[in-house]
């Protein structure tokens, strides 16, 4: 059963989270929908624009779509990660979507308004629910790349502002997570100052965490040992700091490097391991099985196993 992402989250407010899942491969998604379908757990699956490009958007949707009806009775948004007025106008008038991220967090909070209230505007005509974020994550995922030095946290004081004059659904924060593998390399965590006090300035309101995968150590040091150079100083975000945040009004946590490290691990592994084989659809197999047990554990962690008849 397709959803509104707002409709996820009015009922995992405070009590679970909600995992949004980055797909760019049919493997990903039948991994994704069969660990669903077992678990009874409610998902958000979402394409970033450079997913989108890589394999036309037509065909990324569509794996996604027969996957609904191959793994019956699973609950799911279909949401549009870091688009901007181009890609946004696209995924809504695709009729694929239920959800999508405006990102217009690199400019000024006007302009960010701005912009921002326009797509809500165009996405709430077809019931179409909205993300947009405000501040900036530092780090690297897909075709996006912000140096350290111009990463901003997300003000608190400007919070209510920003929803009140956009009127978006949920809001990506900047509280100290950044994109890629190399999350905390300087030994800093998520800002629970920052995340409590937006919550106290927009009580029940649905607040997401980007880059928030967790970085298993070891994975990087299998994926080291099969050839390859991911530096030491890679880290994510802990478990105890997601069962906090989700405390703290964090309905949504996106997902995407964990399942690329798990993506290069099985390869790499398989090939150093096979020197002699060619055939991608054997690790392919066990990046499923693998990338399966992977997502169970993040529906475990985040409390949404078994949750679906809160939706029915």
């Amino acid at each position: 059963m397709k959803v509104n992402a707002s409709t996820l989250f009015e009922k995992a407010y405070g009590n679970f989270c909600i995992p949004a899942i980055n797909i760019s491969n049919p493997e990903q998604v039948t991994a994704l929908f069969s660990a669903a379908k077992k678990h009874q757990a409610p998902f958000i699956v979402q394409t970033s624009p450079a997913a989108r490009e890589y394999i036309s958007a037509k065909m990324i949707l569509s794996y996604v779509e027969t996957a609904s009806r191959i793994y019956t009775d699973v609950v799911y948004a279909v949401h549009l990660d870091h688009g901007n007025e181009s890609h946004v106008h696209d995924a809504i008038a695709s009729g694929q979507y239920t959800s999508v991220m405006i990102d217009a967090s690199h400019d000024s909070l006007e302009q960010n308004i701005a912009r921002t209230k326009k797509v809500v505007q165009q996405a709430h005509s077809k019931n179409i629910s909205v993300e947009a974020e405000l501040g900036i994550l530092s780090g690297v995922e897909d075709d996006l790349e912000v140096d350290e030095k111009n990463a901003l946290f997300t003000d608190p004081n400007d919070v209510v502002t920003f929803v009140k004059e956009t009127n978006c659904d949920s809001l990506a924060v900047a509280v100290g997570t950044s994109h890629g593998a190399y999350k905390f390399s300087g030994g800093q965590g998520l800002r629970f100052d920052l995340l409590s006090e937006i919550q106290s300035n927009l009580p029940n309101f649905p607040i997401v965490l980007h880059g928030a995968s967790q970085i298993d150590p070891e994975e990087i040091k299998r994926i080291n040992s099969a050839g390859g150079n991911i530096l030491n100083s890679a880290k994510g975000i802990t478990d105890d700091e997601i069962k906090k945040a989700i405390g703290l009004g964090v309905c949504k946590l996106n997902i995407a490097t964990d399942l690329r490290l798990l993506w290069t691990r099985v390869f790499r592994e398989y090939f150093r391991d096979h020197s002699g084989e060619w055939d991608h659809l054997i690790p392919g197999k066990k990046y499923m099985d693998e990338l399966e047990k992977l997502i169970h554990k993040k529906f475990r962690l985040l409390n949404c196993l078994n949750k679906n008849h809160l939706f029915k």
